[in-house]
């Protein structure tokens, strides 16, 4: 039997800043629409401390564990499917 190595690029999660790509660019998004549409000091300081705060749990979340929020969106979606009661048939 022939033995090929699995490089760890190929399996490896893609993470950004240490979190998961997709919710870091939808955070850095939602920041940049708050920062540059209210056109003040204010809102670019609230921008500032949501994005930071979401980076924070954004990377508590990818620690424990890597995947996570793709695990949440399968959970919400499979949540109608999965009823936590039996059913009329069942004795």
């Amino acid at each position: 039997m022939r033995m090929l190595p699995i490089h760890q690029s190929l399996h490896r999660h893609s993470h950004v800043m240490g979190a998961e790509r997709e919710p870091v660019m939808v955070s850095a998004l939602l920041a940049m629409l708050v920062g540059v549409g209210g056109f003040s000091i204010i809102s670019a300081v609230t921008a500032l401390v949501f994005w930071i705060t979401a980076i924070i749990s954004l990377r508590a979340m990818a620690k424990s564990d890597p995947i996570m929020s793709k695990v949440w969106m399968r959970h919400i979606k499979q949540q109608a499917f999965y009823a936590a009661k039996t059913r009329v048939w069942r004795k």
